[in-house]
């Protein structure tokens, strides 16, 4: 769907109505906005989000779950719907169908997403696979850094390198900031070799993209990748065929040229590994920061939920997400595509 579409906000009792004939927003309590002004102009004019209509958006989305999906097991606080009004450009119908996805792609794939709380997932935060970056761009975004070397097989899963993924997504996203700016991602593959390649294979390539097209209200404003090997082709061929176009244009190879980067990330917000002024890579703070949500996600994450029918019953999760798709990454195919790039 184009950027322009995007821009349409449609509800099945409004649709036909103008805004001066609709009724004014019904009065609520607690939400609070922490936008600056500045903030505010950008979410109205880049996401259609009008402050005086707002709350009767999110009256709005709330009494569409509440018809349409009796039985999906989510929270209906105004900040919570806000993330997928925001995400969705207040299009009601889009940002009801973005949290079904949301919380479809949470029971269908119990390996990432049972028992996610920082606790569980040191070692990873430990090895600095990711983290996010102190400064954020230009445009206000956080930087989430990646760097898979810092993996190794033997040790866990490649699922747990995920969780850790999905952990510092549902940090950010707690940020109304974030809500509007989106975030940029910065993947470092230098040194991955082939070996360790090879776990990222189409069936868990299609359920990661998945879930950050369509099952997670986040805006992915960039992605540039950094010291890339040959290997990397092999990698993007991958990935690609399942990438939306406007996500696939959002992908920046860079190489080994800092210059390229800084063109689109100042030196002065990225850490000395990447030619930048802003000191060492810290990995301690962001951690610290996880370790400290360990209540928000318990609760979240941690309690029984309702069976998976219950839920994946209101529609179907993301092309990829489907519980019973069959793992066909096996070894030897995803080992030939990338020897191809040698």
């Amino acid at each position: 769907m184009s950027e322009e579409s995007d821009s349409l906000r449609t509800s099945p009792s409004a649709a036909s109505l103008s805004e001066s004939e609709l009724p004014p927003p019904p009065a609520r309590t607690g939400y609070v906005c922490s936008l600056t002004e500045d903030l505010v102009a950008k979410a109205r004019e880049e996401l259609q989000e009008k402050p005086e209509w707002r709350l009767r958006d999110v009256q709005a989305l709330r009494d569409m779950v509440r018809k349409e999906c009796p039985n999906l097991s989510t929270s209906l606080e105004d900040a919570f719907l806000l993330r997928f009004l925001r995400a969705r450009k207040f299009d009601y119908d889009r940002a009801l169908q973005l949290l079904i996805n949301y919380h479809s792609c949470r029971r269908s794939w119990p390996e990432v997403f049972n028992n996610l709380r920082p606790s569980a997932l040191k070692e990873v935060l430990a090895s600095g696979f990711l983290t996010v970056l102190p400064h954020t761009d230009p445009r206000g975004c956080h930087i989430l850094c990646l760097r898979p070397d810092r993996w190794i097989p033997s040790n866990y899963p490649i699922t747990e390198n995920i969780r850790a993924i999905y952990l510092t997504l549902e940090k950010l996203i707690q940020s109304e900031e974030t809500q509007v700016n989106g975030i940029v991602i910065l993947a470092d593959y230098k040194g991955v070799s082939l070996s360790k390649a090879s776990h990222f294979g189409p069936f868990i390539a299609k359920k990661v993209i998945g879930i950050l097209q369509d099952g997670f209200p986040i805006r992915i404003k960039a992605v540039h990748v950094v010291n890339e090997p040959r290997i990397f082709k092999g990698i993007f061929a991958i990935i690609k065929p399942f990438l939306k176009e406007k996500i696939a244009n959002r992908f920046f190879l860079h190489g080994s040229d800092l210059n390229s980067l800084h063109s689109n990330l100042p030196r002065n917000i990225l850490p000395k590994e990447y030619g930048g002024t802003a000191g060492e890579l810290d990995i301690t703070a962001w951690n610290a920061a996880l370790l400290a949500s360990e209540e928000d996600f318990v609760r979240e994450f941690c309690q029984p939920g309702p069976p998976c029918d219950s839920i994946l019953g209101q529609a179907l999760p993301p092309e990829g997400l489907s519980p019973e798709a069959p793992c066909d990454d096996s070894m030897r195919a995803v080992k030939s595509q990338l020897y191809s790039c040698y």
